[in-house]
C-alpha cells in the first residue's frame, strides 16, 4: 500500500509543484487549499505524512499542526514557509513538526525529508504494534492484568491518554494508580517531556504550596535562594499530584487558578509565570464526602473530575492474582537470588481467596515473605507466615479427606482431585497423569487453567 500524503498551501501552484515532485515517488497524494479543507480531509482518510505551509489565511500551519496531533498523533508534518525565521522554526518544532523546510524547497531535500518522515512514522506504528501485542498477552503498559475490569480500564486509559484532558485517579491504597498516571503518560503527546508526581499528604500546607508553585528568596525563614516550583519544572509535560485529597483549602485556591487560567505567581513574588502542564490527581479519598464536609473546594473538584478512572481493588480481580503472583515470584526470586519456579495448588488457592485489602502491594509482600522462608524450589501455604501460630488450618471432611464431595460441582471434583494426586506424588506431573488416567499435556491445560503453572514454560 503506497503512502498517502496531504499537501496544504493557499497557493495554488505550490501545492501544483510539490505534487508533481512527490507523485514520482509513487506517492498517493491529497491536495488542500487551507487548513480547514485539509481538517476535512483528514476526517475521510487516514493520511500519513502532511505537509503544511506556515502562513495561511483559514489557519495557520501551527494552529492545523495541533489539529493533527489531537486526531492522529502518528501522522507525520512537514512545515513549508516562505518566511523563514529561528523563532517560527523552534514553535514548529516545539509544537511537533518533524521537521521546517523554506521556500523555495530543494527537491531532492523535500524527497529525503518525506522519506525520513514515512520512516519515523512506520517506527511510531510498529512500536505501537508490538505493544499492543504485548498487552494482549500481559496487560498494558507494564500493568498485569487480563480480567475484565481491568481490560476496561486499559480501554479507558488508551482513549484520554492522547488527549489533553484532565484525569482524577480514584482507588484504594496499593491498588496502582501510579502505574495508570504514568501509562497516561507514556502514551501521551507529552512523552518525551517532563514527568513529576508529588505526594500532597506528606508536605505541610506551606511547604506543599512552595513545592507546587516555588518561592522567591526572602519569601519565609529559610528561604535563602529562588526555587523553582514543581508547575514550572513540569512545563509542557504531566504532573501528578498524589492524595489530592490532602491538599489544603489555601493551595487548594492557587491550584485552581493554574488550571483555569495556566498561571500563578511563586510564593513571596508578584510575576505571573504561564505553564501548559496536564494534570493527572489521584486519591483514595472520597472527594464527594469531603466536598459535603467542606475540606474540599467543590469548584476544584468539578474541574479535576473531568474525566475519572476508578482502578479496581484485587478482591474484583481475584483471576488477575495468578499472573501476578508469577511476576513476582520470578521477580523476588532474581532479587534474593533463591531458585524458585513454582507455587503449590493449596498456596495458590488460598492467595486467591484473601480479600487483600492492601491490594497488590500487599500480595507483592505476601510473595516476598514467602521467597525468604522457602528452603525449597516451590512456595507452600505455611511460606506465607512468619508467625507459625497464623498458618490457617486445614478442615477434614468425610473420610478423612480435608474437602468432601458433597454438593460439589464435576469440575470441582475434578479440580480436587487433580490437587490430591500432585500431592501424593510430590509434584510429579507425569506419575500424576498416569494415575489419573489422561494425558500429560492435558494435565498441564487444565493445571495453567487453574492458574497454577505456566504450561508454555513448562512443556
Amino acid at each position: 500500500m503506497s503512502a498517502k500524503i496531504l499537501v496544504v498551501d493557499d497557493e495554488k501552484s505550490s501545492v501544483e509543484a510539490t505534487v508533481e515532485v512527490l507523485e514520482r515517488e509513487g506517492y498517493d497524494l491529497y491536495a488542500a487549499a487551507g487548513g480547514r479543507e485539509a481538517l476535512k480531509t483528514l476526517d475521510e482518510e487516514r493520511i500519513d505524512v502532511v505537509i503544511t505551509d506556515l502562513k495561511m489565511p483559514d489557519l495557520s500551519g501551527i494552529e492545523l499542526l495541533t489539529h493533527i496531533r489531537d486526531r492522529a498523533p502518528d501522522t507525520q508534518v512537514i512545515i513549508l514557509t516562505g518566511y523563514g525565521t529561528v523563532d517560527s522554526a523552534v514553535k514548529a518544532m516545539h509544537a511537533g513538526a518533524i521537521s521546517y523546510l523554506q521556500k523555495p524547497v530543494n527537491i531532492d531535500i523535500l524527497r529525503q525529508t518525506v522519506r525520513n518522515a514515512l520512516e519515523k512514522w512506520a517506527l511510531f506504528i510498529q512500536n505501537v504494534n508490538l505493544r499492543e501485542q504485548l498487552d494482549d498477552k500481559f496487560g498494558f503498559d507494564n500493568i498485569i492484568g487480563r480480567s475484565k475490569p481491568m481490560i476496561e480500564l486499559f480501554r479507558l486509559t488508551r482513549q484520554v491518554a492522547p488527549t489533553n484532558a484532565t484525569v482524577l485517579i480514584t482507588g484504594e491504597n496499593g491498588v496502582g494508580k501510579e502505574l495508570i498516571a504514568k501509562a497516561i503518560h507514556n502514551h501521551s503527546r507529552r512523552t518525551d517531556k517532563p514527568y513529576k508526581v508529588i505526594n500532597c499528604a506528606a508536605l505541610t500546607p506551606t511547604l506543599l504550596e512552595s513545592e507546587l508553585f516555588g518561592h522567591e528568596r526572602g519569601a519565609f525563614t529559610g528561604a535563602t535562594s529562588r526555587k523553582l516550583g514543581i508547575f514550572e519544572q513540569s512545563h509542557n509535560g504531566t504532573l501528578v499530584l498524589d492524595e489530592i485529597g490532602e491538599m489544603g483549602l489555601e493551595a487548594q485556591v492557587r491550584f485552581l487558578r493554574v488550571l483555569e487560567q495556566g498561571e500563578f505567581t511563586r510564593v513571596g513574588g508578584d510575576k505571573t509565570i504561564t505553564v501548559d502542564v496536564r494534570i493527572i490527581a489521584a486519591t483514595n479519598r472520597d472527594l464527594e464526602e469531603a466536598v459535603t464536609n467542606k475540606d474540599f473546594r467543590p469548584d476544584l473538584y468539578h474541574r479535576i473530575n473531568r474525566f475519572r478512572l476508578r482502578v479496581p481493588p484485587l478482591r474484583e480481580r481475584r483471576e488477575d492474582i495468578p499472573l501476578l503472583v508469577d511476576v513476582f515470584i520470578k521477580e523476588l526470586s532474581r532479587e534474593h537470588v533463591k531458585p524458585i519456579s513454582e507455587i503449590t495448588v493449596k498456596a495458590m488457592d488460598y492467595l486467591k481467596k484473601q480479600d487483600w485489602s492492601g491490594n497488590i502491594r500487599e500480595l507483592r509482600n505476601t510473595i516476598e515473605t514467602a521467597v525468604i522462608l522457602t528452603t525449597t524450589e516451590s512456595i507452600s501455604i505455611e511460606d506465607f507466615f512468619t508467625d507459625t501460630q497464623k498458618v490457617p488450618q486445614q478442615t477434614e471432611g468425610p473420610a478423612g479427606d480435608s474437602v468432601g464431595t458433597i454438593g460439589m460441582t464435576m469440575e470441582e471434583i475434578e479440580k480436587e482431585a487433580i490437587h490430591k494426586t500432585l500431592e501424593q506424588t510430590s509434584g510429579n506431573k507425569k506419575q500424576t497423569a498416569e494415575i489419573l488416567g489422561i494425558g500429560l499435556r492435558t494435565l498441564y491445560r487444565k493445571l495453567e487453567s487453574y492458574g497454577w503453572i505456566n504450561a508454555e514454560r513448562e512443556l
